[in-house]
């Protein structure tokens, strides 16, 4: 038995680790660094120790010191958690050599199956399905072109070290693949340290399904069955899901023990994920899947599994890493389905740019009756701009897919973030499409309906119920049918009309709202909403309301801010400000301003002043939560101003290049 824990890493994932351990009865010691002194998972930890700045290269990824601070506070064991040093071999040699449990598996199989090339070569040598292409080492560009050519496209470029969907292109022809091939390789190099790539076959209608493996230190490897993670979104996992939808017995089967000989070929102990790109043209086949890589960690959809299984997945990795045994495969079964949401800090009305800063409201859903919630976060602290923009992932577990599906959607309705902005009612919307819930699964699912999952950042319910906030606040509050009733102008048999005024984001709206018996209506410009059943209450801070809408209930949130009200409905939350007579010449004022739209890092500067540049041309590149954002000129022009130099650390809204004022043609 494990006695003291160190736990290597940060946030959401810490906390799940040290929840379990501390169950155990183990002592557990968080590291941190300097910008996560007063993070959760250090004030929970029975021990934490600073080990750096705020950069994860200085803190979180440094290996001698993580081992040095578990030397010096006495802990037996390191748990990696994911990301950082979880599959980084030289980390696990080390624990070894100290004499510290590394829980995870052994260096040799994190290094087999760390590159993609040589984990492929060493499957086909296990009989495991995988993909056609070309696996070899001879780099040259005309080579790899010769072997698109004759694999056939469209063919995909990968990073051989790559992950976390960098260093991934696909090419649908011949011509485009040499600059396919050097865009690649730069991603690769820059993000990997490696260049090398190998090509493979592009598989249409691809379905992304991975099997939880887990090893002994005895030679046995059983499965806990497998996991959907089509829905994507440029290669990053957004909903997971177990089971996996139209899985049959006998393709399950197949494999699951392709899984397995997978993690024997490397005499796999501990938690493994076998990942499969899967053939999405039609049902599943036996011979429609292919290994596509194994990540040799805990995966972050890891708790999908615990709801269908019945396990706890840290607590097993713990008693495996401690010399103990996996269970018997007969003694695991699949009871119901659950689904993972991935709830980020980022905006989806604008192009999903990460958003950083403080949380100054953060209502997550209520866990039980079947909702649980992972967060590393709190209401009251912040989203850093140096780590992963996750805030919570929301895991949900019922008697069905469906039924799944709507669990979750009713405990997006309960979320309330602000002033970060979320993919909440994204979230939202992606589980409740017609075609998700009929089972028609990609990993281009997300790409071809973007338009229609991304939420209007003026939803008609959120407007309407802005508006009969106002019109509350400006009566008594005791009903919500009372500003209606106010005699305050004449008509003759006309439907009762109220109007108010709001500012959301740069848009300056007018929401009226119609009274018909019970029902009421919500127009914003040529939109209009019809609310039926309609019920509120309120206090001092705020209102909810309730209402039907196309057959479905809504509910919404309504907080009172010095700025106006905040509206939390469908997952999403907006404010709707109180209109200033500045607000025209700010949105005149901008049209020539670059700014920062969140805190980052200057990586590169395209002009200086006097430069004439046009419309969409990239001025600034900055880097933020560990992604390049390149920002264009709004218009053509001439550049008047630069405020900034590279390698300067910028805020959300400082002002970045100025263009020179426009000028009528003399």
């Amino acid at each position: 038995m494990i006695n003291s824990l160190l736990i290597a890493n940060r946030g959401e994932i810490a906390r799940r680790v040290m929840r379990t351990a501390q169950r155990l009865g183990i002592r557990c010691i968080a590291v941190y660094s300097e910008a996560d002194a007063d993070a959760p998972h250090v004030r929970e930890a029975d021990e934490a120790v600073l080990i750096g700045p705020a950069a994860a290269s200085e803190s979180y990824l440094l290996a001698d010191k993580i081992i040095e601070v578990a030397k010096q506070t006495g802990a037996e064991a390191i748990h990696p958690g994911y990301g950082f040093l979880s599959e980084n071999a030289e980390f696990a040699e080390s624990c070894a050599a100290n004499d510290i449990i590394f829980v995870g598996p052994s260096a040799e199989a994190i290094r087999a199956m760390g590159l993609k090339d040589q984990a492929k070569a060493l499957m086909e040598k296990a009989m495991v399905p995988v993909t056609p292409g070309y696996h070899e080492e001879n780099q040259d560009p005309e080579v790899l072109r010769s072997a698109a050519d004759k694999i056939g496209y469209p063919v995909l470029i990968k990073a051989v070290a790559g992950g976390g969907g960098k260093g991934m292109r696909k090419v649908d022809d011949a011509e485009d693949f040499f600059s396919s091939l050097e865009s690649c390789q730069r991603e690769a190099s820059k993000s990997f340290g490696d260049d090398r790539v190998l090509i493979e076959k592009f598989i249409t209608n691809p379905r992304h399904i991975e099997v939880q493996v887990f090893g002994d230190s005895r030679g046995r490897v059983i499965h806990l069955y497998e996991r959907d993670c089509s829905l994507q979104r440029r290669h990053q996992k957004v909903i997971e899901e177990a089971p996996a939808p139209g899985m049959t017995p006998a393709v399950r089967a197949a494999m699951c023990s392709a899984a397995i000989n997978a993690a024997k070929a490397v005499n796999y102990v501990g938690a493994g994920t076998v990942e499969f790109i899967v053939d999405g043209s039609g049902p599943l086949r036996e011979d429609g899947f292919y290994f596509m890589e194994m990540n040799t960690r805990l995966q972050v959809e890891h708790p999908v599994t615990e709801e269908v299984t019945g396990l706890d997945l840290v607590e097993l990795q713990l008693h495996v890493a401690a010399g103990g045994s996996v269970p018997e495969q007969n003694e695991i079964s699949l009871q119901g389905h659950a689904m993972e949401a991935r709830l980020y800090a980022e905006d989806p009305q604008s192009g999903f740019l990460p958003s950083t800063g403080p949380l100054n409201i953060l209502r997550l859903p209520e866990e039980g009756g079947g909702v649980r919630v992972d967060t590393g976060v709190e209401e009251g602290g912040e989203v850093s701009l140096h780590y992963d923009p996750m805030i919570a992932k929301v895991i949900v577990h019922d008697h069905n897919r469906t039924s799944a599906a709507h669990l979750m959607a009713d405990a997006l309705d309960e979320l309330a973030v602000w002033p970060v902005k979320t993919n909440g009612g994204f979230l939202r919307n992606c589980v409740l499409h017609p075609d998700f819930l009929d089972e028609k699964l990609t990993t281009g699912f997300i790409g071809e309906r973007e338009t229609d999952l991304v939420p209007p950042a003026v939803d008609l319910v959120a407007a309407g119920f802005a508006a009969l906030t106002s019109m509350l606040e400006n009566g008594d509050g005791s009903d919500y049918a009372d500003p209606f009733a106010v005699a305050d102008g004449w008509r003759l048999n006309a439907t009762p009309r109220l109007g108010d005024r709001f500012e959301v984001g740069d848009d300056a709206i007018t929401v009226v709202l119609s009274l018909d018996d019970e029902d009421m209506s919500v127009t914003v410009g040529d939109h209009t909403l019809e609310l039926h059943d309609l019920d509120g209450s309120g206090g001092d801070e705020g209102y909810l309301f309730r209402a039907t809408v196309n057959d479905g209930w809504v509910s919404a949130e309504v907080d009172f801010l010095e700025q106006g009200y905040l509206v939390s409905a469908c997952g999403h939350s907006e404010l709707y400000a109180f209109p200033h007579p500045e607000a025209a010449a700010d949105a005149a004022d901008a049209g020539g301003v670059i700014k920062a739209p969140m805190p980052g890092k200057v990586l590169a500067l395209n002009v200086k002043t006097g430069d004439a540049v046009t419309k969409g041309q990239a001025l600034v590149v900055l880097e933020a939560m560990k992604m390049e954002h390149s920002l264009p000129a709004p218009r053509d022009g001439v550049i008047g101003e630069v405020a900034v130099a590279t390698g300067d650390q910028v805020a959300d809204g400082d002002v970045l290049v100025a263009m020179q004022e426009e000028t009528a043609d003399a």
